[in-house]
């Protein structure tokens, strides 16, 4: 079952030999069960900062993060993370990278299990006959493939995502958001994930998304429902009206914003 994600009043502050630095500032939002979101806005910003704190890795200043109402004070089996490197173990197989994901979250599984979810899942992102191959023998964006597989391998109900594919070149980029597209909207009902994913990007945000929340430095600036229906498709997109028009209000936001910013540094 997909959970629920309430960030109520977060602030980070980080302290150092000099003036303290405040990464965020009473950040407030809520993602519903089996909601995608993405967090848009410039480098620092505070998007992987409020990731972190997401993940468990970093404990804030004030302010809580809970999922399913559990307040979060470190990593747990519910949240699962792709980040933008790979982060794949480079002495293990793409099967067995996913494999030991599998036995690190859920233990009870048998050895014969366990390969049989990581062909599972190796095959939803079309590598079914890769799991043999290490990441260097991988391209780039075959082992971002394997990162998501393991992700969604584990199985838990949230997918963190910090700009899983600004490593990639165009091409394979639109590939893999395609892929996700299609694995993400073919989960149904309680079963499809809950989704925070980081991003840079407008275009990707808008194609991705049920609602954006765009930052600024260390606050929530703007939240935006994409008022567009599932299932998408890239091209046909393109096309649409509703889209163009919806793009072009949030550049001029998002830009106008960031142009200011320049200009008055």
């Amino acid at each position: 079952m997909s959970k629920r994600i309430d960030v109520s009043d977060l602030t980070v502050t980080y302290s150092g030999r000099g003036e303290a630095f405040t990464a965020l500032d009473r950040v407030s939002f809520s993602v519903e069960p089996g909601e995608f979101v993405s967090v848009i806005g410039a480098s620092g910003c505070g998007k992987s900062t409020l990731l972190s704190v997401l993940e468990g890795l970093l404990k804030p200043t004030s302010g809580s993060v809970s999922v399913g109402g559990q307040v979060v004070t470190g990593p747990g089996p519910e949240r699962s993370v792709v980040f933008q490197q790979y982060s794949l173990f480079p002495w293990m197989t793409a099967r067995g990278n996913v494999e030991f994901a599998l036995e690190q979250a859920r233990p009870e599984l048998k050895r014969a299990e366990r390969g049989a979810i990581a062909e599972e899942f190796l095959g939803k992102v079309a590598l079914g006959e890769f799991g043999h191959r290490f990441p260097k023998e991988l391209s780039g964006g075959q082992q971002q493939r394997v990162a998501i597989a393991r992700a969604l391998a584990v199985g838990g109900e949230v997918l963190l995502m910090d700009e899983p594919f600004g490593a990639l070149d165009a091409r394979n980029r639109a590939i893999l958001q395609d892929l996700l597209l299609e694995l993400w909207e073919g989960e149904a009902g309680e079963a499809r994930k809950t989704v925070i994913f980081v991003t840079h990007d407008l275009e990707e945000a808008i194609l991705l998304s049920d609602r954006i929340i765009m930052m600024e430095p260390g606050r929530v600036r703007a939240e935006f429902e994409v008022p567009l229906p599932r299932p998408r498709h890239r091209l046909e997109l393109l096309g649409d009206p509703a889209y163009v028009t919806f793009r072009s209000e949030l550049s001029q936001i998002f830009f106008q914003h960031e142009y200011q910013e320049v200009h008055s540094a």
